[in-house]
């Protein structure tokens, strides 16, 4: 082999060693984004079932999953067999799912609500206290609140 045909050990670890700073670097954002677009994910999910709801809330009677179309998505812990919606006597309700299934770890148990007013205005609230101590302020969706 002839000088200067190939890399020193000191250069290749210098290498190794760049890569090492960039992976701890990199990792816990990459899984933040992953966190943030799952909860982002299942707010719109369960935003889509506002409109059948408000179709059903004047008419009185009980929320079923069949009638506002809801199927569980692969984030909750959801199921056909137990329904997402309640509708008060005054029209006043909400739509709830709990994360799970194949959401990220920190974010099982996490509860995604929207709370509706009996004058029809829904509010996003997210309760986070299964999972408070991994649970990230840049994880709370927009127009959402703890």
């Amino acid at each position: 082999m002839t000088k200067g045909a190939g890399f020193t050990l000191i250069e290749l670890m210098a290498v190794v060693a760049i890569v090492g700073i960039l992976a701890v670097i990199a990792i816990p954002s990459y899984q933040s984004y992953i966190v943030s677009a799952q909860i982002n994910r299942a707010v719109a999910e369960l935003s889509a079932y506002k409109a059948p709801f408000e179709e059903h809330a004047g008419s009185g009677g009980s929320i079923t999953n069949n009638y506002i179309g809801y199927t569980p998505s692969n984030l909750t812990d959801g199921s056909q067999a137990v329904n997402i919606g309640t509708i008060n006597s005054d029209g006043s309700g909400q739509l709830q799912v709990t994360m799970g299934g194949n959401a990220h770890p920190n974010l099982t148990g996490l509860v995604l609500r929207f709370d509706r007013d009996a004058a029809g205005t829904w509010e996003c609230v997210v309760d986070n206290v299964a999972v408070a101590s991994s649970w990230k302020s840049s994880y709370l969706p927009p127009g959402c609140r703890l």
